[in-house]
């Protein structure tokens, strides 16, 4: 079925995928019913303080790096400022309308962090998704705290639209990654692309993935990589471009931004 709403034009576009600068909602609302595969993305999280104080006072940048890390530079994560309520309803939100574009048994993959995940894990539910567990991705030289436990591992949540067969991929997928953060990112939250290349493998080959975060593409460029089709949605601008060129260097295999001539994707040589 096709919504009435129309889609905005597409910022980015070729054969195998499309990026949307826009609100996560709107494109939502115009996306037909039952046309994805599986949803993959990292929301901003809204994390690092307790209250809304914290959140408002303390940028996203300190929130996601330390502060002698280079990558200081980079912008903060719009919508990084809801306390943990309005987190829970708004994710609720967008979980819910993507459960009419994702087809029956299709998957949902959310990125949340320590401090989110029980109400990251409540608004899956809420969305109307069946929870299927809790699959960590493990950060090899977290920033040691003296008495206390290392905060080294994010997590991405899953769950199913309904019923999903576990036959329906045709092999098993393993419950825990590792792989560093990219040292040289576009994106203060930028994430491997190794390991989203294997959480995309859930995907099977010419499946259309959605990102309703695309933030610097790296869950497109593993989508395109690993031979799914993508659908990109990027509220900011700047970091739309950046998806964008990311996007353009697995198709035409290098990148035409001026500052970067070699095919790179995940600041080391592809």
């Amino acid at each position: 079925m096709k919504p009435t709403i129309d889609l905005p034009t597409p910022y980015y576009a070729d054969e195998a995928a499309t990026l949307y600068q826009a609100d996560a909602l709107a494109v939502l609302a115009a996306l037909p019913t039952a046309s994805v595969d599986a949803l993959i993305t990292d929301p901003p999280y809204s994390s690092g303080g307790m209250v809304r104080s914290d959140r408002t006072v303390k940028s996203t940048d300190k929130s996601y790096v330390r502060s002698d890390s280079p990558n200081m530079l980079l912008g903060g994560v719009p919508g990084d400022s809801r306390d943990q309520r309005g987190w829970g309803y708004w994710v609720s939100l967008w979980l819910s309308e993507s459960t009419r574009v994702l087809k029956p048994g299709g998957v949902a993959l959310i990125f949340t962090d320590w401090r989110q995940l029980p109400t990251a894990t409540d608004a899956l539910q809420a969305g109307g998704y069946v929870w299927r567990g809790i699959v960590p991705w493990h950060k090899p030289g977290a920033f040691p705290q003296s008495g206390r436990f290392a905060h080294s591992c994010e997590y991405v949540i899953w769950g199913t639209n309904g019923a999903r067969s576990y036959g329906d991929h045709g092999f098993a997928l393993p419950g825990f990654f590792e792989g560093r953060a990219p040292r040289d990112r576009e994106h203060m939250t930028q994430k491997p692309l190794d390991v989203m290349r294997s959480l995309c493998s859930i995907v099977p080959k010419h499946g259309v993935i959605l990102d309703l975060f695309a933030g610097s593409g790296t869950t497109g460029v593993a989508s395109v990589m690993n031979g799914c089709k993508f659908i990109g949605v990027e509220l900011t601008e700047h970091y739309a471009e950046v998806a964008a060129n990311r996007l353009r260097t697995v198709d035409r295999g290098y990148r035409d931004d001026g500052q970067q001539a070699a095919l790179n994707l995940d600041g080391i040589a592809q």
